[in-house]
């Protein structure tokens, strides 16, 4: 039976809207097709490392399984030439992007800045290793930049005063962002800590910025209260006043790596560093940790109130007795050294 010339246009017609609908659900899947977030969260952190090249970041995809057709994915990110323009970062992806949304972001490099928080940091590898855990670059070589900034004769900063470029604080920092910026980031951060007002305060002291903070680093380390920072300042500060050494047992923890000693043994007094601030007069030759913005401003707004010594409270509260004469303090210390006993603190 002969098929008749207009049956043949229907079936063409048909065939011609079946490969519409074929092609442009294909085309729609590689363009339209929304992202498969994991889990239930409704955005998803995308981190794409330096080097980074179109296979492997399609792999990356596949494998967190946020496109469905990688292939698909691939014809687009070719025809949009996003190898040529595939931009490192972190990304934050959201349930209503599609592949075109994804795409235009990275090719883009419209990433999102993360949030960098360091505190209670005692020495710069205990900070390399803080910050390498919430950006991309590794510890090691962010600590060889934090050497190699301190060497050099016409350097600011030496390894011992380097600790207070770093003020504690929680920062916002591009993800990929290098040593070098990171370090000059700090820099400016530390230049406008240092307002006019604090200057002065310094200065009133006779300190400089770099002296404060070795100071505060001291006072950090003797308390966790607060309200007792600005007292013990103070104590130090009538110590340098009146040229008495400081004799500061977190210095003498430093100093020989017991840095979680319960006790301060006679043989810890005798040990030969720059730090032993039981034989030396005046301060270390930097920081022993990064000194909180508190202890900091406690040193320059200091309760200056006669005391020359203080000893941790026999009741282990974190608070201290404070003596103006050294009878009233080793009376102090006595009552101390006794609880430790009763509790069997030897070390």
């Amino acid at each position: 039976m002969k098929i008749r010339i207009k049956d043949r246009w229907i079936v063409m017609f048909a065939l011609i809207i079946m490969a519409i609908i074929y092609f442009g659900s294909r085309y729609y899947n590689r363009i339209l097709t929304p992202l498969i977030l994991p889990g239930e969260e409704s955005e998803y952190h995308l981190y794409i490392s330096t080097g980074t090249d179109m296979d492997s970041f399609i792999e990356l995809l596949g494998r967190e399984k946020i496109v469905s057709d990688t292939s698909g994915f691939r014809w687009l990110a070719k025809k949009k030439n996003l190898g040529n323009n595939l931009y490192p970062g972190h990304y934050i992806l959201y349930r209503d992007m599609t592949n075109t949304d994804l795409v235009n972001m990275v090719r883009s490099g419209q990433q999102k800045p993360v949030k960098v928080v360091f505190n209670n940091i005692r020495s710069l590898e205990k900070l390399a290793g803080l910050v390498s855990q919430q950006l991309e670059i590794d510890s090691l070589s962010l600590l060889e930049y934090f050497k190699e900034s301190c060497s050099g004769e016409d350097r600011e900063w030496n390894l011992q005063t380097f600790p207070a470029l770093f003020i504690p604080n929680t920062y916002e920092f591009y993800w990929n962002v290098s040593a070098k910026s990171f370090v000059e980031r700090m820099q400016k951060e530390y230049d406008a800590f240092w307002t006019q007002s604090r200057l002065e305060k310094a200065g009133k002291l006779g300190l400089v910025p770099v002296e404060v903070s070795t100071l505060a680093s001291i006072v950090d380390e003797e308390t966790y209260r607060d309200d007792e920072l600005p007292l013990i300042a103070g104590v130090y500060l009538n110590r340098l006043k009146k040229r008495y050494r400081l004799q500061a047992d977190p210095t003498i923890k430093f100093a020989t790596g017991k840095l979680e000693a319960n006790r301060i043994l006679k043989e810890d007094l005798e040990v030969d560093s720059p730090y032993n601030t039981y034989r030396n007069y005046g301060l270390p030759p930097g920081p022993i940790s990064i000194p909180s913005i508190a202890s900091i401003d406690a040193v320059l707004n200091p309760e200056m109130k006669g005391y020359l010594y203080f000893c941790a409270k026999e009741d282990f509260s974190g608070y201290h007795n404070f003596a103006r004469n050294l009878i009233e303090h080793n009376r102090n210390a006595q009552k101390y050294q006794q609880a430790l006993n009763r509790r069997r603190i030897y070390k």
